[in-house]
């Protein structure tokens, strides 16, 4: 591997999305990965797994507990996702492997984070989106709020804050020479996004769920009906986009003050009006030169199709997403994806035999690792 992070070390131990996301994102820039462990049953997530390596330990045997804290010492990065507490009583908590390893960089990725009355409680995406204040501002404002899938705080929150706080304390380290400890929590990984959005909350801007310039009712911020049922995107909030906008689709009178809301129903029934007249593809090549901010809504099986995408991603496929961002010198990679146990082959470029690797794996169904677990809280 040649990305920026070629050379480091990464020892996963989470489960589910946001960890394996997090590494996926350190092995596609370069970082050797080697995950403990996987899913709920001891398996790997595919289509996170690319660029890593898959091993068994039971850390209830001392051959188990032994083999990893031989990893940690040559290891730069681990991260794990238990909840607070386990990966202590497993030998495998912070305060045990940086006595081994002062150069090693320790992340807890949890929903809740370290402290806090619900630190020890389970969680999915659509909680920490919950008490992180984001969901209360999603969805239509005479309905129930309506969550974007798992992006915000699996993805977003979780998996690339802890490549970041990864990433930030590995450049510390060059300067310190010593690692430190890392506590992401999907919830605080809410609350920072929502930043500008807190600001906005109660003034017009945001006044409530569903009601403001951002939320999807604006009309010169939604989506529009095409003649086929599929929908464009408007984003025209300047001036110069929505007054494109109007021109280009032939409207009458004089380009209205669109951020007025007094003219908001006048300008969502011209709009309504004329984008029904055409389909999706005919609507998306008539605005390809024209600045107005109108795109087609993709469903996931045309991206590979779409001008855009296919300029950037050469044979893009869904099952294997772009690594990210592009690099000048150091370009970031997808690399393979081998989900086999290669927990013999990797103990061995550590030194330990056959025989001591298969002692460290344990049973070979899984069972000791998914029985380590308990429900992550992610």
């Amino acid at each position: 591997m040649t990305g920026p992070l070629s050379g480091v070390r990464v020892l996963d131990l989470t489960r589910l999305a946001p960890g394996p996301y997090g590494s996926m994102l350190l092995a596609d820039l370069g970082a050797e990965v080697i995950v403990v462990g996987g899913g709920r049953s001891g398996l790997p997530v595919p289509a996170l797994s690319r660029g890593k390596e898959f091993i068994t330990l039971d850390l209830k045997t001392g051959e188990g507990r032994d083999a990893l804290r031989r990893l940690a010492a040559e290891s730069d990065v681990l991260v794990e996702g238990f909840r607070p507490g386990v990966a202590d009583r497993l030998g495998a908590g912070y305060a045990e492997l940086n006595a081994i390893n002062p150069r090693l960089v320790y992340c807890s990725l949890t929903g809740y984070g370290q402290t806090g009355p619900l630190a020890q409680r389970s969680g999915h995406d659509i909680n920490y989106l919950a008490v992180g204040g984001a969901l209360g501002t999603f969805g239509p404002p005479g309905g129930p709020p309506v969550p974007p899938l798992n992006l915000v705080a699996d993805f977003a929150g979780g998996g690339l804050l802890a490549a970041f706080g990864v990433v930030s304390a590995l450049y510390e380290r060059e300067r310190s020479g010593v690692g430190q400890y890392v506590d992401v929590a999907m919830v605080d990984g809410v609350l920072s996004m929502m930043g500008m959005n807190f600001a906005d909350w109660g003034i017009p801007t945001l006044s409530r769920r569903g009601e403001g310039v951002l939320t999807g009712t604006m009309p010169a911020y939604r989506c529009y009906s095409c003649a086929d049922g599929r929908y464009v995107a408007v984003g025209a909030l300047e001036y110069a986009f929505f007054e494109n906008l109007w021109r280009s689709l032939d409207l009458a009178g004089d380009v209205p003050d669109h951020l007025d809301p007094t003219n908001f129903d006048t300008i969502e029934k011209a709009l309504t009006d004329a984008f029904r007249l055409r389909p999706m593809a005919e609507w998306a090549e008539h605005f390809k030169d024209i600045d107005a901010c109108v795109t087609p809504v993709l469903e996931p099986d045309e991206l590979g199709d779409f001008p855009q995408i296919a300029a950037r991603y050469e044979n893009f496929r869904l099952s294997t997403v772009p690594a990210v961002p592009v690099y000048s010198r150091t370009p970031a990679e997808a690399g393979p994806t081998e989900t086999a146990n290669a927990t013999e082959r990797v103990l061995g470029r550590f030194g330990l035999s056959s025989d001591d690797a298969a002692k460290a794996a344990g049973p070979r169904d899984g069972a000791a690792v998914t029985g380590l677990c308990w429900p992550p809280l992610l």
